[in-house]
């Protein structure tokens, strides 16, 4: 192909870029600017793609890593065909567009992950290079494609991309290739104030190849994407020396073109440097007419594909029917496990045994843990562990890495055919929480699994006990918490997850055992009400005082309740295993469970208190933690905590003299 039509291409980029920063007043020309030619070399050459089905399942996966760069990406998926107009380029940063700032899974056809969190986007690369090969394990007739992503100075400095890249290398992804912008420039200027790796040998040892080019020197760019394509056994990194905000003749090369539009006289100079027409978001005939035929060439390719679909419809009826379901997100029927009133048994341990009956029902279920697996119970029997030499197993190890396992868990299930999941301690949610705020923000379907959930945990202490980890998590939109208060709940909670399509879910779990409570029905269909996160598990006719609680709390509900009870108390117990599915319910539904008639309320969990005050309302009562937890034995922390029936029943008791 002539170098002289992807030059114009590229500086195409580089003038929608530069024309909708300006437009919008606000926006990163650099990276787009820098990394045209890298791209245009990529989309014209090497990336099987078809705008017209943006989520042909067999595509070459692209991930913009550096999100603050989105000009880029926006400038590729308009001149390539996918359904992204001028006029969306010229919306650039506003309200309800089709271009916002960084880009969004959601809104814009052809993105394929939302990024700006630095370091992320190359994690979520890990995990569908991860998937990929998981897939083309199982499916070899009809998955074979790479991932390709870009990311710079800031992904690398960030500790998610140390974790994620590491990983990638110990499983020999070789369809991984990932272009380093590398241009020497961050917001504060240059990169040597504070970075001075050697990259090269970071990821070396990494055992990652490792390739060096001139980032504007078009026949450099193709001989290094073929050698990345022919390297099987490692994941590629291209460094491409780059120029920021290449073409700015006053601008280029520092950062000042890192996030501030250039200017209109800098852009005439610019344009004029880079042979564009002074026209704001100009495009020539004949760059179009270059673009489209890459995208006619793409959707010929996905037919050629849809060809050999049929023939594996044909080959393996089964197989084929399996990938179409997994591809397309379904579940089986699910026959989940009911649990016999009476038994104790730990939620985490009850989750083991759901996974067990589950697991083998679902072909797209991939577990995993933060090596904690004997105490997540996270491995269900029959499990294989996946490597770079079991590429069909459906269990991973991640090692130490949490806020890498929740990004390569996003970047699975942004890939499509994978639903996974994973454990760690709940107090670890923290090293992960922005990868969790990540999947609810783009709705994935992931799961995770938090054991050791409050101070039951006992004697490891306050740095392993979490307290205001179910407030913080709470607080994230579209996110999902459920704290179970048995084994049946914990069996419903997976249920609910499993079906959750629209966002992630966590299912917090105790180290300790609790009674499983009885109930009517002989399997987990009985806990509808289950389903609306917060019930009325026991009461009493003419209930005065709600008692409401969580998890290994409502144990402590309903001892209170007995006593009040032989004090001639009448009560109404609720459980309350998920505020945040609770609060999605009608109005109706939420008044008949918590009666506004009724204000006399204690509600009792073994975490912070914040996010029970909604609940209670101002006459009510909370006995929860609002400091850190101590080591010593489970009896002896929930006593001196004054986590017990006793402060439930002091509470009732007091709002019953007290209030009306």
């Amino acid at each position: 192909m002539k170098n002289e039509i992807l030059q114009q291409v590229a500086n195409t980029i580089r003038g929608l870029s530069m024309d909708a920063i300006q437009k919008a007043n606000s926006g990163h020309p650099g990276l787009p600017m820098g990394m045209a030619d890298v791209a245009s070399v990529l989309f014209s050459e090497y990336l099987q793609f078809n705008p017209k089905n943006p989520n042909w399942a067999d595509r070459d996966r692209f991930v913009l890593s550096g999100g603050h760069g989105s000009m880029l990406l926006y400038s590729l998926l308009h001149l390539y065909g996918y359904d992204l107009s001028l006029d969306d380029i010229k919306e650039f940063r506003q309200w309800h567009s089709k271009t916002p700032g960084h880009p969004e899974v959601q809104d814009t056809p052809g993105v394929e992950t939302t990024t700006g969190p630095l370091g992320q986007g190359i994690a979520n690369a890990v995990g569908m290079a991860m998937a990929e090969s998981i897939l083309a394990g199982k499916y070899q007739e009809i998955v074979d494609h790479y991932t390709y992503s870009m990311l710079g100075d800031g992904d690398l400095q960030e500790g998610v991309s140390h974790e994620a890249c590491a990983f990638a290398g110990h499983h020999k992804l070789g369809k991984l290739i990932a272009f380093y912008d590398s241009n020497d420039i961050t917001i504060d200027g240059s990169t040597k104030l504070s970075f001075t790796d050697d990259t090269r040998k970071r990821f070396e040892a990494y055992h990652w190849q490792v390739i060096e080019i001139d980032g504007h020197n078009y026949d450099e760019i193709r001989i290094a994407i073929q050698d990345a394509q022919e390297e099987n056994n490692k994941p590629t990194l291209i460094i491409a020396k780059t120029i920021i905000g290449f073409g700015s003749p006053n601008k280029q090369g520092t950062h000042d073109v890192h996030g501030a539009p250039l200017g209109a006289d800098e852009i005439v100079l610019s344009k004029e440097k880079l042979g564009l027409p002074q026209k704001d978001f100009f495009v020539a005939d004949e760059v179009y007419k270059f673009t489209n035929e890459i995208g006619e060439k793409g959707a010929l390719t996905e037919k050629l594909w849809n060809d050999k679909l049929k023939q594996f419809e044909s080959s393996s009826p089964e197989k084929h029917k399996e990938f179409l379901a997994v591809m397309n997100n379904e579940l089986p029927k699910i026959d989940f496990p009911f649990f016999n009133a009476g038994e104790k048994i730990a939620t985490r341990s009850a989750s083991g045994k759901v996974l067990n009956a589950i697991a083998s029902q679902i072909p797209s279920l991939l577990g995993g843990s933060a090596d904690l697996t004997p105490s997540n119970n996270t491995r269900a029997s029959g499990q294989e562990t996946y490597n770079s030499t079991n590429r069909t197993g459906n269990y991973i190890h991640y090692g130490i890495r949490e806020f890498g396992m929740g990004a390569i868990m996003n970047g699975m299930a942004l890939h499509g055919g994978i639903i996974p999941y994973s454990g760690t301690f709940f107090v670890f949610s923290d090293y992960m929480r922005s990868a969790i705020r990540m999947a609810a923000l783009m709705g994935l379907r992931v799961v995770y699994v938090f054991t050791h959930d409050s101070i039951g945990l006992g004697e490891d202490g306050p740095t392993h006990q979490p307290i205001e980890h179910l407030t913080s998590l709470r607080a994230i939109p579209n996110l999902n918490n459920m704290r179970p208060m048995d084994a049946n709940e914990t069996s419903v909670a997976w249920k609910m997850a499993l079906e959750n399509t629209q966002g992630p879910s966590t299912l917090i779990l105790t180290r300790q055992s609790l009674p499983t409570i009885a109930r009517d029905g002989k399997d987990v269909a009985f806990c509808t009400e289950a389903t609306k996160g917060g019930y009325v598990l026991t009461e009493d006719e003419g209930f005065e005082s709600i008692i409401i609680a969580s998890g290994s709390e409502v144990e402590i509900a309903l001892e209170a309740k007995k006593i009040l009870n032989e004090k001639h108390r009448k009560v109404r117990v609720v459980s309350m295993m998920s505020t945040d599915v609770f609060d999605a319910q009608s109005q109706e539904y939420k008044d008949s469970v918590l009666p506004p008639r009724i204000p006399r309320r204690v509600a009792v969990e073994a975490a912070a208190s914040l996010s029970w005050y909604k609940y209670v309302g101002l006459k009510g009562q909370i006995i929860g933690l609002d400091s850190f937890g101590a080591s010593a034995p489970i009896n002896v922390l929930y006593e001196n905590f004054g986590i017990t029936a006793e402060n439930v029943v002091k509470s009732v008791e007091h709002m019953c003299i007290f209030t009306k």
